[in-house]
């Protein structure tokens, strides 16, 4: 008798994450081949995904590694064909490649630019990894669920998607103002526009297109950061990295055979206040 839990079963199916290497996407390329998948790790820094694929592997999983770079039509083409040649299907694609202004330690001092003077070379370098990036993967990776008459495509969103950035917690008393930059709450609105579309433009085909929105997620940020970030949400912490695991997991199994354009919002109770 099949129960409840068989529905996040996804065995046989085959699972392309892009920015597979990314502090979430390495999470959701784990998770997904946890619970069955074949999963194909697609990141720009080609290297970085095949050491992921490699610890993968090592574990017992069914992974590969493959370059892209999401802004280039070919490039996204040539990510599907060398999935294909080795899975011969594609289900799932997890659209996770993204321009993300970071505000850790690592980044200390960044993101000086206001609005006015913001540059447009990096206006544009974002609007092609966030958005074009996401609508030209989406295209790649359609085709083939075409073919086979169903596939689901989760597009990962952000808070800031739904609401503005309360730049208050991004300053620091004695220091030059700093922004989230204009590029990223922008994009992320984009994204749920986008995904929108593509759930009603493909009703009826077997396809669901949902969004997943992170709030924000702990990675070696500064102690005041922390704290600001924190007491904006209703738990009074940031999100551990693992914490969207069971959301992507929903998402991209049978779990949420009914749920096409939504939107899962999984911030801390950010956007609830």
């Amino acid at each position: 008798m099949s129960t409840v839990l068989d529905a996040f079963d996804l065995s046989g199916e085959v699972v392309l994450v892009t920015g597979g290497a990314g502090l979430l996407g390495a999470e959701f390329c784990r998770t997904l081949g946890q619970a069955g998948a074949s999963v194909v790790i697609a990141d720009l820094a080609e290297s970085s995904a095949g050491d992921i694929a490699r610890k993968l592997t090592a574990d017992g999983l069914t992974c590969m590694a493959v370059g892209v770079d999401v802004t280039q039509a070919e490039s996204t083409r040539d990510m599907v064909r060398v999935a294909l040649d080795r899975f011969g299907r594609l289900d799932i694609l997890v659209n996770s490649a993204a321009l993300d202004p970071k505000f850790d330690r690592d980044h200390a001092g960044e993101h000086s630019n206001a609005f006015e003077d913001y540059p447009l070379e990096l206006w544009n370098q974002a609007v092609a990894v966030n958005l074009t990036g996401i609508f030209l993967c989406s295209q790649a990776c359609v085709r083939p669920m075409l073919d086979q008459g169903k596939g689901v495509i989760i597009n990962i969103c952000s808070t800031y998607g739904l609401v503005g950035p309360d730049q208050r917690i991004y300053q620091r008393r004695g220091q030059s103002p700093r922004f989230k930059p204009v590029y990223y709450p922008t994009t992320k609105a984009g994204v749920l526009g986008l995904t929108r579309y593509l759930a009603t433009y493909y009703a009826g085909k077997g396809i669901r297109v949902n969004a997943l929105t992170p709030g924000g997620v702990y990675n070696d940020h500064d102690d005041e950061f922390e704290r600001a970030y924190s007491a904006r949400t209703i738990l009074g912490r940031m999100a551990r990295k693992d914490e969207m695991n069971g959301a992507v997991l929903f998402l991209a199994s049978e779990a949420s055979s009914y749920m096409t354009g939504a939107n899962l919002v999984v911030d801390g109770g950010w956007t609830a206040w």
